[in-house]
């Protein structure tokens, strides 16, 4: 019957597959009378509880049956420990699951963790080679420029400093208008001849506007042989009397050179106010000077107020200066290749600068202008 695959007769009665008959007579006694429909009238399942309690009581009763039923509910409760050992091992399989989930997402963690200082560490060092490295740079410099000035600065304070690349050379502006002869080297350097003998050859003019146009203003860059011409120049700057009216001369770098500021801090080149109130006590040295012969044979005579004030600047300057080479002209009996080598680089060294001049006059000129 279908009670019997769905009701389990040993749990009706409450007795084991161990159980005797005798047992099994007693407890459906006790059960029979519990469930008995005449004890309980009021309930409608009283008759299907004790129709189902002596079904179970018979088949128990009944060998056979029994034996069948036996080897049934041991099937069953095998297969159900043998599901609950699966669900174990499930459950044992899925912690396990989870226990290295947690692992990689631990260890996942850390080596986030790790890359993490690692980063910091080498942005720490990075940093550190940044500074210590910012610092060498700054040492180094500090030291270079301790040299540069180490090497600027004289060894002894009586020994003069060294004569700079332009420090002979002196920078001319003027008006054409006020001086219309002055549109050639070979004129400025007849201009200048009076304070001393001028590089004609590396005389730089530039007029303002060029040729063919009527120019307007000149600017030039004139360097003499000597630094006491050059002196000599820029202390008659402007001053008619000497033939430099309206003229403006200044030194080619803009500012004094060197070697000027040594020979005033040494006592050995006096200022012009200094040098106006000896000139009668010099008159002796200017009459001998003037009748030098100064000029080479191609210049023009110089006014004696040009005679009298130039001497009176060059006796002041040591005679053991020695004069400014000049720049070598090739010509085509003799080439570049017949010039020794100190000619050669002195040559070279001059261009290069007078290009120099050149750019920075048009450059200033350019400035003005706009």
């Amino acid at each position: 019957m279908p009670e019997e695959e769905d009701v389990n007769p040993y749990e009706l009665l409450g007795v084991t597959l161990e159980s005797t008959e005798a047992e099994i007579r007693t407890a459906y006694r006790q059960r029979s009378l519990k469930v008995h429909p005449d004890r309980n009238r009021g309930n409608p399942d009283a008759a299907r509880k004790f129709h189902e309690l002596n079904q179970a009581y018979e088949l128990l009763l009944d060998p056979l049956r029994r034996m069948a039923l036996d080897a049934k509910v041991r099937v069953k409760e095998a297969r159900k420990a043998r599901f609950a050992s699966y669900d174990n091992k499930r459950k044992g399989l899925v912690d396990e699951l989870e226990a290295r989930e947690r692992a990689f997402k631990k260890a996942r963690v850390e080596k986030e963790e790790k890359e993490k200082a690692r980063w910091q560490e080498n942005e720490r060092i990075m940093e550190e080679g940044r500074r210590m490295r910012e610092e060498r740079e700054k040492e180094l410099n500090r030291r270079e420029t301790e040299r540069l000035a180490g090497e600027k600065t004289p060894i002894a304070e009586d020994e003069p400093p060294t004569l700079g690349a332009l420090d002979t050379t002196v920078r001319l502006k003027y008006s054409i208008l006020s001086h219309p002869l002055l549109t050639t080297p070979s004129s400025l350097s007849s201009l200048l001849a009076p304070f001393g003998s001028v590089d004609e050859v590396a005389v730089v003019l530039s007029l303002k506007p060029a040729p063919p146009k009527k120019p307007k203003r000149g600017t030039a860059l004139v360097p003499f042989r000597q630094i006491g011409g050059a002196f000599a120049a820029v202390c008659a700057s402007g001053r008619a009397d000497h033939g430099l009216g309206n003229i403006e001369i200044s030194w080619a770098e803009g500012r004094e050179p060197d070697l000027i500021g040594w020979l005033k801090k040494m006592g050995k080149l006096e200022t012009p106010g200094e040098r106006e109130g000896n000139r009668q006590l010099e008159s002796d040295d200017l009459a001998g000077y003037a009748s030098s012969p100064k000029s080479s044979p191609g210049q023009q005579a110089t006014t004696p107020a040009i005679s009298s004030f130039v001497p009176s600047y060059y006796s002041s300057f040591p005679s053991t200066f020695p004069d400014v080479p000049s720049l070598p002209v090739p010509s085509s009996s003799k080439n570049a290749s017949g010039l020794d080598y100190e000619s050669l680089t002195l040559m070279r060294l001059r261009q290069a600068e007078r290009a120099r001049l050149e750019r920075e006059i048009k450059e200033h000129e350019a400035a003005e202008e706009a």
